[in-house]
């Protein structure tokens, strides 16, 4: 367990570090939305909502890269079937963030119908034009960082990490007075820039990945394109599937009010922090598995998901303990001037200490069923515990039930329970079948 955990480490540390980078940004444009008030805070959470549904499907759709790299790096691939699958990424890359940003767009004419407060949407709509364009370089930054994560060599992933968030801060500060929720969606969109155009820089200078590193999209084989495809569109619509409950459920604590709204705003952002460190044990792991698989470890495979569990728990505890002992230290720096915001995202960080186990685990049961090339079990253990599970007891423990965002968050929890239970069941019973399967024909 000791040999798993420090290799584990060395892969998932810096990628963790990475989506602690991402939260990080969008943590720092949470506090300074609240310096403008309740109601651009709810403005602007909706608007990250939004935003964060597409950027996943978005991440969704060349997450698998990272595997088909380590995968084709184990078996000795030569450098044109790694640069093949670079070009398919960045291909695959620019078409879902040009999409996205259209789709962004729309999506701040639809609110109306959503049952949404005319003033936040009001407020939400520049900075989702705003937010818009930094789709594109979001993604592309994804490409490279899945490519450097499946050779292994993350390290440079660490620096545009420690910088990106002193950036992001300096940018806020500076756009946010003349452009109010606009120049903090500028902002953010800029530091995506920034990010990918660090790492681009960096990575072409390591003397083993930049050989392989080819941007030219447009050079892309079909073959190749669709191979990343087929496998990262169940991994968008898993993603999605995770990001658009969530979606709905903020959604639906708007319809409590500014306050609910505001307040869920802010826990929502506080547990999304966690959720980056599951996202770096679930990307490790997953890759981890992939390179197991492929030499017929299925033992070593089964340590990596227990080894990645086992972590994302801990975490999780270290956390719970914070939100439970000093609930006003951590909710301040959102909700300070609000009262009533306040006294609701007490309560919800209650529950908020007990959800992210499960959504920890879930998030590296998804990882972990990636690394067996099993894509589409996810996407249906999703839909099973997010939407026929969390989003009715959402609805119905919050409204039906009297219990107002509270009962939602509850319901939130029990969709994130079941999903967990139900995709790592899943991922045993899979890794034993292929495992008897090897056994079996080593025997013939």
């Amino acid at each position: 367990m000791f040999q798993e955990s420090r290799k584990l480490a060395a892969l998932a540390l810096p990628l963790a570090l990475t989506q602690l980078a991402q939260v990080a940004l969008t943590t720092t444009d949470t506090v300074m939305m609240g310096l403008l008030g309740t109601e651009a805070l709810a403005a602007g959470g909706l608007a990250i909502v939004l935003f964060n549904q597409l950027r996943t499907m978005g991440v969704g759709l060349v997450t698998g890269l990272g595997n088909q790299v380590a995968a084709a790096s184990a078996r000795g691939g030569e450098r044109s079937e790694l640069r093949d699958l670079v070009r398919a990424g960045m291909a695959l890359a620019t078409l879902a963030g040009v999409a996205g940003a259209l789709l962004m767009v729309g999506l701040g004419h639809l609110l109306a119908w959503l049952g949404q407060d005319p003033r936040v949407i009001e407020l939400a709509r520049p900075m989702l034009l705003a937010l818009a364009p930094g789709l594109v370089p979001c993604l592309w930054f994804q490409v490279i960082r899945q490519f450097t994560v499946g050779m292994r060599r993350p390290k440079a992933l660490v620096w545009i990490t420690v910088v990106s968030i002193a950036v992001n801060a300096g940018l806020n500060w500076v756009l946010i007075h003349p452009f109010g929720l606009a120049g903090v969606g500028l902002a953010t969109a800029l530091v995506y820039l920034l990010s990918f155009l660090a790492l681009y820089a960096i990575t072409r200078r390591d003397p083993v990945l930049a050989p392989m590193l080819a941007l030219d999209a447009w050079r892309v084989r079909p073959d190749r394109l669709r191979g990343l495809a087929r496998l990262g569109v169940p991994i968008a619509a898993t993603y999605g599937s995770e990001a658009g409950f969530f979606s709905v459920v903020a959604l639906l604590m708007g319809s409590f009010g500014a306050a609910a709204l505001a307040a869920h705003t802010a826990v929502n952002q506080l547990v999304y922090i966690v959720f980056q460190v599951s996202v770096g044990l679930s990307h490790a792991a997953s890759i981890s598995v992939s390179g197991e698989v492929a030499v017929a470890g299925y033992g070593s495979a089964a340590r990596v998901g227990r080894t990645a569990l086992v972590h994302g728990a801990l975490v999780a505890t270290v956390v719970a303990v914070v939100y439970l002992l000093l609930p006003d230290a951590v909710l301040s720096p959102f909700l300070d001037a609000d009262p009533a915001a306040l006294a609701v995202a007490a309560d919800l960080l209650v529950v908020a200490a007990v959800l992210q186990y499960f959504d920890s685990a879930q998030n590296i049961g998804v990882g972990l069923l990636r690394g067996l090339d099993d894509t589409r079990s996810g996407f249906r253990m999703t839909l099973i515990g997010y939407w026929a599970v969390g989003l009715p007891a959402a609805w119905l423990l919050g409204h039906v039930a009297g219990a107002g965002p509270v009962g939602a968050w509850v319901g939130l929890l029990a969709g994130l329970a079941v999903t967990a239970f139900l995709l790592l069941v899943r991922f045993r019973r899979t890794l034993g079948e292929r495992g008897g399967e090897a056994v079996r024909g080593a025997a013939r």
